[in-house]
């Protein structure tokens, strides 16, 4: 619903303004540059997704075989200790701990046709021990913030969109992506915890989310003490070995399940061929809109106003055009994946922007899209502080995705 507002205001908003400019400027040219916008992006739609088949059919054949190796249950049992103390309200081994942990394990992979169903469980499970039936309870809401998140490990869909767009590395946004998670998933948690009165300080609670912090740091000291140089060779290196390796580990585990792994591939592909040819009506529909937005002039206002704001301060704003992707994240992940696709057409997709506009992208959760399906499907109604902290994470999260950008990609 929130996508049908967003979709019709930008063809309302690029007509109004391409009349303004007609009448008051005397733009003749405004027109058929709309007109010739939308043949343009829809091509380019069209393109973009026959390139992402292959793509996309690689990745999740690959994930297929991490899925039935037993990956996203190693995650479950590596967490297990974590989520038992952050969901006190629960009695031990409760069954929604699994789902839970499978649903966010699955996210995390990118297994995001597992990760859903996953989620709808955890969250059924959950409305057994809520006390109102209507009503968003404690744990519900740590669980849903957890998944707005996004902690995201690899973001398959974003590297295969800007290997269809000729990145020179598409894997380059790799680190990146997982450092602006990281801080978007404990400010998350931080958030509900607060509200919540949960304990923190715990010994095991201290133990996994201390560790994880220094490990983040340090990632991030290092890569801020070296040159620009070498933090794009070294990020460069180290993501595409990262993810090779994950590749081989989840063959491996395959091996070891004694499951035929080709058949799997195969299994997976196919399912990937499928999500590439359904991604294209939308694509299509949310790229012309976008075209017709940016043609007529409207962007420009949109993103001029901000940069204004940001160098009042003295800020360098050369981030402010990768915005709309962060903008529209929360509300639409295929608007969001418009706007990327967007700012890659338009910057060229090794550019500052198109990069800052993956971050972004990968970052957060689509929180709006995320809340109404899973409270919906148990019914609730009140959910209490569950947007707020999700939103405050996803704040958290475009920040934290600025700073690492600027580290990473800004010379």
């Amino acid at each position: 619903m929130v996508l049908n507002y967003i979709w019709i205001a930008f063809f309302v908003l690029a007509f109004v303004i391409a009349l303004i400019r007609l009448i008051f400027l005397g733009d003749a040219e405004i027109f058929p540059a709309l007109v010739d916008v939308t043949f343009e992006r829809a091509k380019a739609s069209v393109e973009i997704s026959i390139y992402l088949i292959g793509v996309m059919a690689l990745w999740l054949g690959i994930m297929r075989i991490g899925e039935k190796g037993g990956a996203v249950r190693g995650i479950s049992r590596l967490f297990g200790p974590l989520f038992s103390k952050l969901f006190p309200e629960l009695p031990k081994n409760h069954p929604s701990i699994g789902s839970m942990i499978m649903n966010i394990s699955a996210n995390m992979l990118g297994l995001d046709n597992a990760a859903t169903p996953l989620g709808l469980k955890a969250m059924k499970e959950l409305q057994t021990v809520n006390p109102s039936e209507n009503t968003a309870s404690n744990s519900q809401i740590m669980f849903l913030v957890l998944n707005t998140s996004g902690l995201t490990i690899i973001p398959v869909s974003i590297m295969a969109l800007r290997a269809a767009n000729h990145a020179a590395n598409p894997s380059d946004i790799f680190l990146p992506i997982l450092l602006a998670t990281f801080f978007s998933t404990m400010a998350g948690l931080l958030a509900v915890s607060f509200v919540q009165r949960i304990n923190l300080l715990n010994r095991t609670i201290l133990a996994y989310l201390g560790s994880a912090t220094l490990a983040i740091c340090g990632i991030i000291w290092y890569f801020n003490s070296l040159e620009p140089e070498a933090v794009e060779r070294i990020s460069k290196v180290s993501g595409t070995l990262v993810i090779f390796s994950i590749i081989i580990t989840f063959i491996l585990l395959g091996i070891r399940k004694k499951i035929n792994v080709y058949e799997t591939f195969i299994e997976g592909a196919k399912e990937g061929f499928q999500v590439a040819i359904k991604i294209i009506p939308y694509l299509v529909a949310i790229l012309v809109a976008i075209g017709v937005f940016r043609v007529s002039g409207a962007m420009d206002y949109l993103v001029n106003g901000i940069g204004a704001f940001f160098s009042f301060l003295g800020v360098n704003t050369d981030f402010v055009d990768a915005l709309p992707t962060a903008f529209m994240k929360p509300l639409s992940g295929s608007g969001a994946r418009g706007m990327m696709v967007d700012a890659m057409t338009t910057f060229g997709p090794d550019s500052f922007v198109a990069r800052l506009s993956g971050v972004f992208q990968g970052s957060t959760e689509t929180t709006f899209y995320v809340l109404a399906v899973y409270y919906g499907a148990v019914n609730i109604k009140r959910t209490r502080h569950t947007l707020g902290c999700a939103l405050f994470a996803d704040l958290i999260g475009i920040i934290a995705a600025v700073f690492i950008a600027y580290i990473f990609f800004h010379s």
